[in-house]
């Protein structure tokens, strides 16, 4: 357990104090008035955002987490990236109708590959002054043993466990509740313990797995662990995340400069505003003066920004260019995201698996409004099941391309 003294710290930054309690913040526990007065103190806090990887990117969704880990690392903090390659073997049951797939090791390595490259497109790893740590749960989770687990949980009753909201839904809905997914908020809760966290940054859906931690840290280290609850990307009409990897509509933070921009103009006009303040570093004054302009306009300029953030000012010019040569000209794009196929597949199975779309009725709804087309002869596509076999430029809806190229077949 890292329990190091903590440092002494300025504290003079007062407006940047008030955003890192404000800006896309939700809730903090046990409340924000105490969040400050311990950020007043000059006390070095350890401060933490857990991710699992259970997609080989990150996307923008997390980005709102790791924007406040910036502010606080300005303030002096000392900085922590936990990587859950332990914790994504489990699966976290948050906001599930159903148990995830647990992931392999092999998968889990494979997937978190880019992500402190990816991460350090918002955070600054170089910094020598005050390093940003970069951590993986496996190092304790993977030691513990029998007895341990059985003194972690026994801090909680499982009418406790049944409250949380996916596993109360389940039992209503007589849906299976499997014993391993209890052991989720038990990992994710020792890793505060584990790490001497004074503060643990996660979205509302992390809710309940957080305070997990909360109690833990004051039940085993009988001292305060801060929460802070951040707001997730949503559609502020339909409720739905606009960020999902299980759904496969996040924006990842390793997406090519073409491909994160048309992502971006895919998004809906009534999130916009959230969109700004949560992936951006852009002001209030400057957001609020950008939105006053009609919303393609609004939204090319929230494209252009987030491009600049992963890539450079020259790509998302470069992506825009691009972007406005395609739509307003109705030409193909020069760079396309891309399927090599093994071998024959239906274009059904690879839209599905390639997450494309979520669902044979979202694709036969596609087919029957004429927003499948081949790019290549110009028709439009009637049968989703056509197997495909040699090379298929497609563009689905107004402004999504794919390409997809059998294996066998000579690359251009």
């Amino acid at each position: 357990m890292n329990m190091e003294k903590s440092k002494k710290i300025k504290t003079s930054d007062l407006s940047l104090i008030d955003e890192v309690l404000s800006r896309s913040v939700d809730s903090v526990f046990p409340s924000k008035e105490k969040l400050k007065k311990e950020l007043l103190s000059g006390r070095q806090m350890r401060v933490y955002v857990g991710i699992d990887p259970t997609a080989p990117y990150v996307h923008l969704g997390h980005a709102t987490n790791f924007f406040l880990l910036k502010r606080l690392h300005k303030l002096g903090h000392k900085i922590i990236v936990l990587v859950g390659d332990f914790t994504a073997m489990i699966g976290d049951p948050s906001d599930k109708n159903a148990a995830r797939i647990r992931l392999t090791k092999s998968e889990v390595k494979k997937n978190l590959k880019t992500y402190k490259e990816q991460i350090g497109k918002i955070l600054n790893f170089e910094d020598k002054k005050n390093p940003i740590e970069f951590k993986f749960n496996s190092r304790w989770l993977s030691k513990l043993t029998f007895t341990d687990l059985a003194d972690i949980a026994s801090n909680f009753t499982v009418q406790q466990m049944i409250q949380r909201d996916a596993f109360e839904r389940r039992l209503r809905e007589n849906k299976p509740l499997y014993v391993h997914e209890f052991f989720y908020p038990l990992m994710q809760g020792y890793d505060s313990v584990a790490l001497g966290a004074d503060i643990e940054i996660g979205g509302t859906d992390q809710t309940f797995n957080m305070l997990a931690g909360r109690t833990l840290v004051e039940k085993m280290q009988e001292r305060e662990k801060f929460v802070i609850t951040t707001t997730l990307l949503e559609d502020p009409i339909t409720g739905e995340k606009m960020m999902s990897k299980s759904r496969g509509t996040g924006i990842g933070m390793n997406d090519v400069p073409q491909e994160m921009y048309a992502k971006v103009m895919r998004l809906p006009d009534s999130g916009l505003l959230q969109c700004f303040i949560d992936c951006t570093e852009l002001t209030k004054e400057e957001i609020a003066h950008i939105l006053k302009n009609p919303p393609r306009e609004s939204k090319m300029r929230l494209a252009h920004e987030i491009v600049k953030i992963y890539h450079s000012e020259k790509e998302a010019t470069k992506a825009q260019e691009e972007f406005v040569r395609v739509f307003s000209n109705k030409d193909i794009p020069r760079i396309l995201p891309k399927v090599e196929l093994a071998g024959k597949e239906t274009l059904e199975n690879i839209l599905i698996k390639e997450g494309v779309v979520s669902s044979k009725s979202e694709i036969r709804r596609l087919v029957e409004s004429g927003g499948l087309k081949d790019m290549q002869t110009g028709e439009k596509i009637q049968d989703p099941k056509i197997v495909v076999s040699g090379s298929l430029i497609l563009k689905i809806g107004k402004k999504r391309f794919l390409k997809i190229v059998t294996r066998t077949q000579k690359k251009e």
